[in-house]
């Protein structure tokens, strides 16, 4: 098998992209990952992916095994990871059907298995930029123009789910001045610096949450249902391979950022 520097976490849909794609089972210090790992061509790259929620959609967003997850894309050879998410708008100016590119995040999750350093080995990162700037600069540039509007920047609040927002909770979380909202970016993020990989987001918006008529200032706008959120992403699902397909040419083959070095001066 050819190493693939790049991986994907997202939905099954991505399956689609991969060229004559195999199956691989990593065994991790912490389970079985979400799924076997697919690995295959896409765009003249190898590519891992996973997806988060299981290949049939069996973890709730609590229950996704994270650490897993990461632990068995690295040991692939994975040293450049896109973690794909759905979100909810909170602001007039994210519509459904934008891009985002998520630079903050704020943690509203609970219990998760959030770190590796349980084992005694205690580590303490940084997470002041909690996503590679390295490949967020190479994203915005890639995504500049052709693939419909992108925010280069957003604060996405990650709920515990899996249930939707209450109509106070979302409007809270607007009045915060938070721009987006998910249920799984946390702790992939966090993870992936724990352990040394790169790490960047890509969201896809495909819903006003609850508070829609007082966020977004539509009369007649719906409140988030799953079936709605589905419903969304796949209409965008050919523009948001052409987004994949775009990322992986421009990320470089090999990763030269200081995610690479996280640990350096996070060791107790």
């Amino acid at each position: 098998m050819t190493t693939p520097p790049v991986a994907i976490i997202g939905g099954t849909g991505f399956y689609e992209l991969l060229a004559e794609a195999t199956q691989h089972s990593v065994q991790t210090p912490y389970g079985r990952p979400s799924a076997p790992i697919a690995v295959g061509q896409v765009a003249g790259r190898t590519v891992a992916f996973i997806p988060r929620h299981g290949s049939s959609h069996e973890y709730l967003p609590a229950q996704v095994p994270y650490r897993a997850n990461l632990w068995a894309l690295r040991e692939l050879g994975a040293t450049q990871i896109i973690g794909f998410n759905t979100v909810g708008s909170l602001r007039r100016d994210y519509r459904i059907g934008d891009l985002v590119l998520c630079d903050q995040f704020i943690d509203r999750t609970y219990g998760r298995q959030d770190t590796i350093f349980d084992h005694g080995d205690v580590g303490h990162i940084s997470t002041a930029d909690p996503y590679c700037l390295r490949l967020r600069t190479i994203a915005i540039e890639a995504l500049a123009e052709g693939v419909g509007r992108v925010h280069p920047t957003a604060t996405v609040v990650v709920t515990q789910g899996p249930r939707f927002s209450t109509r106070a909770e979302s409007a809270w979380f607007a009045a915060m001045g938070w721009h987006v909202l998910n249920q799984t970016q946390y702790p992939e993020a966090v993870l992936a610096r724990e352990l040394e990989v790169c790490y960047m987001n890509v969201s896809y918006v495909t819903d006003y949450d609850v508070a829609a008529k007082e966020v977004v200032g539509e009369e007649d706008a719906e409140i988030v249902t799953h079936h709605a959120v589905v419903a969304a992403f796949r209409a965008g699902s050919e523009r948001t391979q052409e987004v994949i397909r775009r990322l992986l040419t421009a990320f470089p083959e090999t990763a030269d950022c200081t995610c690479r070095t996280a640990l350096k001066e996070a060791r107790a």
